[in-house]
């Protein structure tokens, strides 16, 4: 919270469809949701009635279930690019996974990310951009030493010109090259017109792996994710907790061709003995099939745009589908540099003055809101009005 000028985080009691209430008693309409998984808002009766009935049976087995199987036919049927799925605890364990399988699957060692895209605390992907278009990448964290970083190459999300550079000169020994697709974690930047299909060009030209970290984005910007939303299939898509209805998990899925190199079929060792825990799996089917009906995304774009018209005279909106961030500058963001320049100052002004009056904004310039269908347009437009208060002076 020291980010937006709170001494002390908030401490939650409990959570109910939008709202948040504190330990000391404060309600706000809360538009973190987690950072992303939940759709159906919090305490989603369906989602805790399917966990109630399978802690009933245990919480862990260290064994498959059937339920493993059923949720992984749904990411199946939901990403066409998606033919088999191994299930982890985490977002953070799914990028380390895929990493891992894309060296090898291809045997080489380099992967190249985007700077401010996030993938993870996993200490290969903890790297930021230097100096110049495409680096070799330093470590972003202490703890994390310069040989950890040696392979990881950084480019500046939405250029073109630099991962082509990049490929240019890595190509022979990259093995994968990871994105969000959308990005959103500093603040939502959408990909530029033609940026994500060049990513698709230079892997299949180089030999390289796609790999689409759709954390945030799977099952939110649309079923299929972005890749269903801008029409460009990764090779492996990384998923997270909301496969598991916001519980923990996540997900490495991709063809069949590249999945045999997982253990124990192929050499590429992952196992977890809370890999595809029962209560997560539940949660999740409780959630994922519900997704199958077209009317969740209409209704979340038709949200999304409400609040988007609604906040637009503070500064910039970013949006796409049901996640959005207001950069509090007057110029559109298009990259981590241009982000890094928002007015930090203004953004935690903004902040402070929209909790005093009830509502729970990403404490953070660098994240984004999530809107749920918990989200009716009397919670919209209760935080429109008290942004408006703001921009009224």
């Amino acid at each position: 919270m020291k980010a937006v000028g709170l001494d002390d985080p908030l401490f939650v009691r409990r959570g109910e469809g939008a709202y948040l209430e504190t330990v000391d008693g404060q309600r706000y309409v809360d538009w973190v949701m987690s950072f992303g998984p939940l759709l159906f808002g919090h305490a989603d009766s369906e989602t805790v009635e399917a966990v109630r009935q399978a802690v009933g049976d245990g919480t862990t087995y260290g064994a498959s279930t059937e339920r493993e199987v059923e949720l992984a036919a749904e990411i199946v049927d939901a990403f066409p690019s998606i033919e088999q799925v191994r299930l982890v605890s985490s977002g953070t364990e799914a990028a380390m996974t895929a990493v891992r399988l894309a060296r090898g699957a291809t045997k080489r060692d380099r992967i190249l990310k985007f700077a401010g895209c996030y993938h993870g605390h996993a200490d290969a992907l903890l790297a930021e951009a230097g100096s110049g278009p495409a680096t070799l990448g330093l470590p972003a964290t202490a703890g994390v030493t310069s040989g950890a970083t040696a392979d990881t190459i950084v480019a500046p999300y939405n250029d073109v010109d630099s991962a082509a550079r990049a490929v240019a000169r890595y190509g022979e020994g990259l093995a994968c090259v990871i994105v969000e697709p959308v990005a959103g974690n500093m603040g939502v930047v959408p990909p530029a017109a033609g940026f994500l299909e060049a990513l698709r060009d230079l892997c299949d030209a180089s030999g390289a792996l796609l790999v689409f970290d759709e954390v945030i984005t799977g099952f939110r910007v649309a079923r299929g994710g972005a890749q269903e939303r801008f029409g460009v299939n990764a090779d492996v898509t990384v998923l997270g907790k909301i496969v598991g209805g916001g519980l923990p998990i996540g997900a490495v899925g991709g063809s069949a061709e590249v999945m045999r190199h997982l253990a124990p079929v192929g050499d590429v060792y992952q196992a977890g003995t809370l890999s595809g825990n029962p209560l997560a799996t539940a949660a999740g089917l409780s959630v994922l099939r519900r997704l199958r009906d077209p009317g969740v995304y209409e209704e979340l774009e038709r949200r999304g745009a409400r609040l988007e018209r609604g906040l637009s005279h503070l500064g910039v909106v970013q949006r796409v589908g049901a996640m959005a961030t207001l950069f509090t500058g007057t110029v559109p963001v298009t990259n981590f540099a241009q982000a890094s320049e928002s007015d930090t100052t203004r953004y935690g002004a903004y902040f402070r003055h929209m909790l005093e009056r009830g509502i729970y904004v990403p404490p953070s310039q660098f994240e984004a809101m999530f809107v749920s269908l918990a989200h009716g347009d009397e919670e919209i437009d209760r935080t429109v009005e008290a942004a408006a208060e703001l921009a009224a002076g």
